[in-house]
């Protein structure tokens, strides 16, 4: 029932997708002009997504995006109405902790999506964006937004067309699709080899 809910929002905002603006709500860590990007596509109700990100994500941020080698985005492709509004809540919170939500809305991931209902399911979302600045009034906004739902579904549909995204999370480093473990000691590889690639080419 919740996918074709889903798949049915996503028609009925297709048509307005055009008009929206493309990077205001994006989730990017790093710098632009990095020689190796990651790129991962999930559901924020995804269990192996948020042990994915939970597991590799503050060590690939530690060694990698902070020192400038590699440029990290969060792409949204909800499965549900939960990831839906949990999506939509992450992209409200405008500044330098936008992250840190994220690994708190995945870390509590087995709490806020037990609700049987999207508005017991808002509320439990409520209790975790409080605690990052965000007040419930902003929060109801965001999930009553439908210009927020469209960027989110937009950013779903172009990654379907152009990933052919089929489960999550699906992660690419510099577009190639990355099949690997989802540990870090793996992905590491995977980083190493495209740093020393482009290491060799440049001299």
């Amino acid at each position: 029932m919740k996918k074709k809910i889903i798949s049915f929002l996503i028609l009925i905002f297709f048509t307005n997708f055009q008009a929206l603006a493309k990077n205001n709500h994006k989730l990017v860590l790093g710098e632009e002009n990095t020689n190796v990007t990651i790129k991962v596509f999930s559901s924020l109700t995804c269990s192996y997504c948020a042990r994915f990100h939970l597991s590799v994500f503050d060590s690939l941020n530690e060694n990698y995006i902070q020192n400038g080698k590699v440029r990290f985005e969060h792409y949204a492709f909800p499965l549900d109405l939960a990831a839906l509004s949990a999506e939509k809540m992450l992209r409200c919170k405008n500044d330098s902790k936008k992250f840190q939500l994220l690994r708190e809305i995945y870390s509590k991931q087995s709490t806020w999506t037990k609700g049987n209902d999207i508005n017991t399911i808002n509320n439990a979302l409520k209790k975790i964006g409080i605690k990052f600045g965000l007040t419930s009034q902003e929060m109801t906004n965001c999930f009553n937004n439908d210009k927020l739902t469209n960027i989110v579904l937009e950013e779903r549909i172009n990654a379907q067309k152009k990933f052919n995204i089929e489960s999550t999370p699906t992660i690419f480093i510099n577009d190639k699709k990355y099949k690997g473990s989802h540990k870090f000691s793996e992905l590491e590889k995977e980083i190493k080899k495209k740093l020393n690639l482009n290491l060799k080419n440049w001299k």
